[in-house]
C-alpha cells in the first residue's frame, strides 16, 4: 500500500527561503529597482515567518518581474540563480532524507508555497518528481508561453496546501483517508493546517512558534542543518 512522503522546501529542505533569495538575485542583477524591490521583499519575508502574510498581495509583488520578461530570459537567470545560490545550499542530511523515503517506494511530493518557476529545478535536484507549488498563469494557458504576473487556481499557502493536495491526490486516485501512513516534514507553523491532517507530521528545523506547538503535542522535531 502506498505511502506518502510530503516536505516542505523552503527552510525544509533548503536552510534558506527560495522565493526570498530569488528576489534578491534579481535584485543584485538590476532585473528589478534593487533598493525599493529588497526593501519590499524583506518586509513580505518578515510578515511570513510572522504569520501575517497577505499572500494575494505578495504574490502580486512576486510574479511581476516573471511578467516582464520572455521564459528564455528567466531561463538564463535561474540557470545562474541555481548555480550561484541553490546549489551551495543543498545539504546532505536533506538529501537523505528524501531518499529514505524513496528507497522505501514512498509517494514522494514537494508542497510549496513558492511559485512553480523558481522552485522546480530546486526540487528536482532532489530527485523528487511531484511539486505541488503556486501556479502562475501564462499568456494563453500552455506551459511554456510568457507568464501574466497572476496565480492559476488557489495559492498553496496555509489551508490551500491541504485544497491542492487533494486535488493532487484525486488525480493519482489517492486521497489522505486511504493512505495507511502519511508524512509532512516543515519549518512553519504556517504549514499547521496541512501538519494536522497527515499521519506523521514532523517539524523540521522548526521556527519558534512550530517548535512550541509540536513539543505540546507530542510530534517529533528533526533538526536538518544543526
Amino acid at each position: 500500500m502506498t505511502q506518502l512522503a510530503l516536505f516542505d522546501l523552503d527552510h525544509t529542505l533548503l536552510p534558506c527561503d527560495s522565493d526570498y533569495e530569488w528576489g534578491q538575485f534579481l535584485a543584485r542583477l538590476g532585473v528589478v529597482d534593487g533598493e525599493d524591490y529588497a526593501r519590499k521583499n524583506e518586509r513580505f519575508y518578515q510578515d511570513y515567518k510572522d504569520g501575517k502574510l497577505n499572500i494575494h498581495e505578495f504574490l502580486r509583488f512576486a510574479l511581476k518581474p516573471l511578467s516582464e520578461h520572455s521564459r528564455a530570459q528567466l531561463k538564463e537567470w535561474h540557470d545562474q540563480f541555481m548555480e550561484e545560490v541553490i546549489t551551495g545550499q543543498l545539504r546532505q542530511k536533506a538529501i537523505d532524507l528524501v531518499k529514505q523515503h524513496q528507497d522505501a517506494g514512498d509517494l514522494c511530493c514537494v508542497v510549496t508555497a513558492t511559485n512553480s518557476f523558481v522552485t522546480r529545478p530546486i526540487v528536482e535536484s532532489f530527485g523528487i518528481e511531484h511539486l505541488i507549488a503556486t501556479e502562475p498563469a501564462t499568456m494563453d494557458g500552455s506551459p511554456l508561453a510568457n507568464f501574466t504576473g497572476e496565480i492559476k487556481g488557489t495559492p498553496n499557502f496555509r489551508e490551500g496546501k491541504i485544497q491542492n493536495l487533494q486535488d493532487w491526490l484525486s488525480k493519482q486516485k489517492l486521497s489522505l483517508s486511504q493512505l495507511p501512513c502519511s508524512y509532512f516534514y516543515s519549518d512553519s507553523m504556517n504549514d499547521l493546517p496541512l501538519l494536522e491532517k497527515v499521519s506523521h507530521p514532523v517539524a523540521t528545523n522548526p521556527d519558534d512558534r512550530l517548535r512550541s506547538e509540536a513539543q505540546k503535542r507530542g510530534w517529533p522535531i528533526l533538526e536538518l542543518f544543526a
